[in-house]
């Protein structure tokens, strides 16, 4: 059985690729993102490469690319690209395996399918990422109960950002759910500095089964 962690976020652009990459790098682990909309600049799949420190062979081609910085399901439908949820099944490698999703929980695939409904099917444990800044604890626990609705198993919330004591406890308390650490906003951010970052703060501990 693949030893898969799948990271998700509250929101786009909240470092959830950081996390990604720093798990990859410390678990020896291969990263794949499913989907990516957006090819200016560098990928997400590239990100993760550089930040994570990962070898070719630990980098998985994305099933799709989108030129346009979209959600997925419109991406697709401007480009004449028709996305095949079903197609969506966690390759089988030797390493603990990362997948990113796109944005949030309930960003779409395609018309009928969300992203969380793969996620679903994949019974994998999912890290969900959150912001400490104002309106995260609503995102979060609307999103843990989200992924428990679904009976998705969560293995806890990695929190990024500046330190917010009461809103993360807040987050724990009423979301009944293990708090992985909180990475600060890094600057610069590099792999080394990642790498640190991630031994300091995040408790690696708690990934040890996917990683035995």
């Amino acid at each position: 059985m693949n030893r898969t962690i799948v990271i998700t976020g509250t929101d786009t652009g909240i470092g959830k690729t950081v996390v990604a990459a720093g798990l990859a790098n410390l678990l020896g682990g291969a990263y794949w993102k499913p989907v990516q909309s957006g090819l200016d600049g560098e990928t997400d799949t590239q990100a993760v490469a550089r930040l994570g420190e990962l070898t070719p062979e630990r980098i998985l081609p994305e099933a799709w690319r989108l030129t346009r910085p979209l959600s997925p399901h419109r991406a697709a439908e401007l480009e004449g690209v028709t996305i095949d949820p079903d197609r969506l099944v966690l390759p089988e490698v030797e390493c603990p395996l990362i997948v990113e999703g796109a944005g949030g929980l309930m960003v779409p695939l395609t018309r009928n399918t969300l992203f969380i409904d793969v996620f679903a099917r994949w019974q994998a444990p999912v890290v969900l990422c959150a912001r400490t800044s104002l309106g995260t604890i609503n995102h979060t626990l609307l999103s843990i109960e989200a992924l428990r609705r679904r009976d998705i198993p969560l293995l806890g919330v990695a929190f990024i950002g500046e330190a917010m004591p009461d809103t993360e406890c807040t987050i724990a308390g009423t979301g009944q759910v293990r708090v992985l650490g909180r990475l600060p906003l890094l600057d610069p951010l590099t792999a080394g500095i990642l790498r640190s970052a991630m031994t300091s703060y995040i408790d690696m501990a708690a990934f040890d089964e996917v990683n035995g």
